[in-house]
């Protein structure tokens, strides 16, 4: 058994969701934000028997595209920003993290 830990862009998590709900794969969502541009993510476990790993990836593959976006630069955390003066960038955002994990054990109550 595998668990399949993917980070995506809070965008795709419904078309993700729907893709491998139609391929009888179970998922729970999490909602998190991005450290980076600190937008809203969404984390999905998937529990999934080995030899369905490589169809559960062409999946989030094929969901999770990535995308050009502008955000502003060097956004302060504090809320007086004496002198800071934003611009906008452009970054790549979107497309998956995904991380597959052994998993030792596996029970459902």
């Amino acid at each position: 058994m595998k668990l399949i830990l993917a980070i995506i862009h809070d965008e795709d998590a419904h078309k993700l969701t729907t893709a491998l709900n139609k391929n009888n794969i179970q998922v729970t969502k999490l909602a998190s934000t991005g450290g980076f541009l600190r937008v809203g993510n969404t984390t999905m476990l998937i529990g999934v028997e080995e030899d369905r790993v490589d169809l559960v990836l062409n999946i989030i593959h094929e969901k999770c595209q990535t995308k050009k976006q502008m955000t502003i630069a060097n956004q302060p955390y504090s809320t007086s920003p004496e002198g800071y003066i934003p611009y906008p960038i452009e970054v790549t955002a979107g497309g998956a993290t995904v991380f597959v994990i052994d998993v030792e054990q596996f029970c459902k109550f």
